[in-house]
């Protein structure tokens, strides 16, 4: 093969490969039906009531009905710190689409709350204890690291599981196909 063509040619099917996998990793993977384990942990993570930065109790099932988007996360946790922004902007996008986040942050009252006020962050925030997180470990977080997200459809079945730092985009396009009247 002549070598200026292999020149060319090499390159250009990297490329090519290269945008053929961004795009494929882009694609959703089918969402499998929550396993009897998952189902009994997200009845539990619903049937939880826990304090915000005000101390105020806050059922996580007023917000049945909706979609619902739980971010586990930490002030202490650069990954989360840096999601943040992007879930108030949607939360914010999607208000009005019966779209509702909740943050749970396995944190001290005083680091939420002096958090929340130096960003501003447009959903609420909760605080729960270190025990929270092993309830995560059944929801499919086996490692229990965190950020850790779980979007839940209107029906109350789950419908994405992440860990680590969920793109404004992925988290657009899931929430766009997600809050669409049925």
């Amino acid at each position: 093969m002549n070598r200026g063509i292999s020149f060319v040619l090499v390159p250009l099917v990297a490329l090519l490969a290269g945008g053929a996998g961004v795009l494929y990793a882009r694609k959703e993977a089918p969402v499998a039906a929550a396993s009897p384990v998952q189902s009994a942990a997200l009845a539990k993570l619903l049937a939880l009531e826990l304090p915000d930065t005000k101390g105020v109790k806050q059922p996580l099932a007023q917000w049945k009905g909706k979609v619902l988007v739980v971010n586990f996360w930490a002030t202490w946790c650069p990954p989360c710190r840096k999601e943040i922004p992007a879930f108030s902007a949607m939360s914010q996008k999607y208000a009005d689409k019966g779209v509702q986040f909740v943050g749970i942050s396995i944190d001290t009252e005083k680091n939420v709350s002096n958090f929340q006020a130096a960003q501003k962050v447009s959903y609420p925030l909760v605080i729960a204890s270190p025990a929270v997180v092993q309830l995560t470990e059944e929801l499919g977080n086996a490692s229990q690291g965190l950020p850790f997200t779980l979007i839940i459809d209107k029906n109350g079945a789950i419908s994405q599981i992440k860990l680590g730092a969920l793109s404004e985009d992925e988290l657009d396009r899931k929430l766009a196909g997600l809050s669409q009247p049925r």
